[in-house]
This record gives C-alpha cells, structure tokens and sequence, in this order.
C-alpha cells in the first residue's frame, strides 16, 4: 500500500468512529427518554388521616348506668380519647340529662361541638349537628353515616353488635331522636346516670338493627340499671364519644 493509500484509509477510519461516537452519544437522551416513559408513574401520596372526633368506648363503668353523672361519663370519654388521634381534644359523652332535683335538664346535642366528627379511620360520621340528627325532612331521608361499618372503639377496633355474642349495640344516650332530653316524667336516664338499680335509660343501636327502628341514639329503654340488665337487653353499658373541638 502507497503512502497516499495508508493515509487515505486511516483517515476513513477516524471518520468512522468519530461518526460511531457521535450517533451513540446523541441517542443517549433518547433512550433515557424512552426508559423514563416506560417506567411505573409514582403513585400520588395519600391524603393523611384527620384526628379522630368520635368513637365509641370499648368500656363501660363497670356499674351499669351509674357513670357519675355527666362529669363522670366525661372523664372516661377523656381518658379513652387519650389513646386516639385526638388525644388533644375535648371529649364530651353523648347522653341527655332529665330536669332533676332542681337542676335543668341537659341535651346531648348541646354538647359535642359543631362538627365534623371523623371515626378512628378517618370516615366521616357526619358533617354537622343537622346532619347527624336529620333536623330536616332531606337530611332525615338522607341519614348520617354513623352504621356498623363507621363506629369504631378508641382503640379503632369494631364494636359486637347483633350476631354476635355477645351483642352489645346498645348505646347509653338518654335521648330522644333529635338528641335531647325526655321531658315526661319517666325515668330515661337512669337518675341522670348515677344509678345502677333501679330505672331505665333510653339506648340507641350503633348498627341500626333491631329494636322495632334503625335509630342510633332512641332505640328502646333499657330493662334496668344495673349491669346485668344493661346485658340482657344486648349492651355492655358503652357510650358515645364526640370530641367538641
């Protein structure tokens, strides 16, 4: 091969890797391009949980109606809402008191705050006082959303309710429908929930069954106010619980 020849094809040669180098350099973003379409979209983040504002308590008093008042069903609605998400909020108990010795009666609805209430899993149970209560003929037809699938103990586990043993969806309230005090001159509240003998108290069912009505909170009265007659009418003596804040 002449000189001429040599250098000829070297110079073909460079040329070649030099347009090898450049195809190969310039196809580098697009394979990146192409691998990053083919990836897996990153899945959106969810939305956190919001502190609970409701639950219904895995305990009773352990003395059937007798909680010690409102003040007393308070306390443990306080003391149980210290192991939810809502530890920093106040809890009130839902229960109604009748007018008695001199005092006035007390509406359960008058005290849990505006709403809205969220459960233990972050489900709504109802926007507000309206809704929870159906205050107006749609919103009756409407319903709330607290049922069987929406109320939760504080330590977000489910409550036995009918089919179960033993049943315990009685709920102590001492209300009417609309969440107030009985005004007749019956015993509702078990002596405003400071006696566990006799009387009654007026129960609602968490999974709005039985009882000739789907009401959660004015089911029936209950057969007495000891613990043994809260159990025999399918409760355990638990409460409501709605944080005001």
């Amino acid at each position: 091969m002449t000189r001429s020849s040599f250098c000829a094809a070297s110079r073909a040669e460079s040329l070649l890797r030099a347009g090898t180098l450049f195809c190969a350099t310039a196809l580098l973003p697009l394979a990146a391009a192409a691998q990053a379409a083919s990836a897996p979209a990153a899945a959106p983040a969810a939305a956190p949980i919001p502190p609970a504002s409701f639950f219904v308590t895995s305990e009773g008093s352990g003395k059937g109606a007798d909680l010690g008042g409102l003040a007393g069903a308070d306390a443990l609605c306080q003391k149980l809402g210290a192991r939810t998400t809502g530890a920093n909020k106040t809890w009130r108990a839902y229960l109604s008191t009748q007018a008695l010795d001199g005092q006035p009666a007390v509406n359960a609805r008058d005290r849990i705050g505006k709403g809205p209430w969220v459960n233990t899993r972050g489900a709504v149970v109802a926007r507000d006082l309206a809704h929870l209560h159906g205050d107006t003929l749609e919103l009756a037809r409407l319903g709330n959303n607290l049922t069987r699938a929406t109320a939760f103990s504080e330590k977000n586990e489910p409550i036995k309710g009918a089919g179960d043993k033993p049943n315990e969806h009685d709920i102590l309230t001492g209300s009417t429908p609309d969440g107030r005090a009985f005004t007749d001159s019956a015993d509702r509240t078990c002596r405003n929930f400071t006696s566990s003998g006799e009387g009654s108290a007026q129960v609602g069912h968490f999974d709005r069954t039985g009882g000739g009505n789907t009401s959660w909170n004015s089911t029936h009265a209950s057969r007495g106010c000891s613990q043994p007659n809260l159990v025999a009418t399918g409760g355990a003596g638990l409460l409501y619980c709605f944080a005001a804040d």
